[in-house]
């Protein structure tokens, strides 16, 4: 299975600008309609026809809808994840009570690329209910714990790694679903949800070593 995802990712993968930027197109167009209908409604022909585009021509870059979603899902936690690297970066130099502290900053950041991606928080959902979609969400949240874990880790040395990275794991998980929750519940005001979910996850990975 893992060689047949390789060989679909290489083959859907164009390199010239145009390429790449009809590919680009077509994925934005996807998320809009994934808005729009669902995951159940939402084809390859209704994708190419508000894209005027034939569904030949569709088929150069997705084998079907379901390359389609995983296509936008790797391409707005790609973006996610890019916005958690740089907070890495940012404030790994400040130690442990730097990054407790920018929690909340970082739910922003990921907050802030959900709601520019076509149709994100519908991606994010998909991910979720979708079991042969599940990989791609669980692929990337392991990619990041291991970024994490290489920053976290020389700052907690009595921790085992292996409990520090299965608590990280789960605070990236926890951090994904309050994400979600930010475009659906509506009984609970964004800004109470994003400091009540910093102030939660903040202390996550810290002592103990059970």
């Amino acid at each position: 299975m893992a060689v047949k995802r390789a060989l679909k990712q290489k083959r859907v993968l164009p390199r010239q600008d145009r390429a790449v930027q009809t590919r680009e197109r077509l994925l934005d167009i996807a998320g809009e309609l994934l808005g729009e209908v669902g995951v159940e409604r939402i084809s390859t022909n209704m994708i190419a026809t508000r894209a005027g585009v034939s569904p030949a021509a569709l088929y150069r870059y997705f084998t079907d809808k379901y390359a389609v979603l995983e296509a936008l899902g790797r391409r707005l936690m790609d973006r996610q994840n890019q916005a958690l690297y740089g907070w890495l970066e940012n404030h790994k130099a400040g130690g442990l009570k730097a990054l407790s502290a920018s929690v909340e900053e970082l739910m922003r950041a990921t907050a802030k690329v959900t709601e520019s991606e076509p149709g994100g928080v519908w991606i994010e959902r998909a991910m979720r209910a979708v079991p042969r979609l599940a990989h791609v969400r669980v692929e990337s949240h392991r990619e990041v714990t291991d970024a994490m874990m290489e920053v976290y880790a020389p700052l907690l040395p009595d921790v085992k790694r292996a409990v520090l990275w299965r608590r990280l794991r789960i605070g990236v998980e926890l951090g994904y679903a309050i994400d979600e929750m930010l475009g659906e519940e509506d009984r609970i005001p964004r800004e109470a949800v994003i400091r009540e979910a910093a102030r939660i996850l903040g202390g996550a990975p810290m002592t103990g070593d059970e």
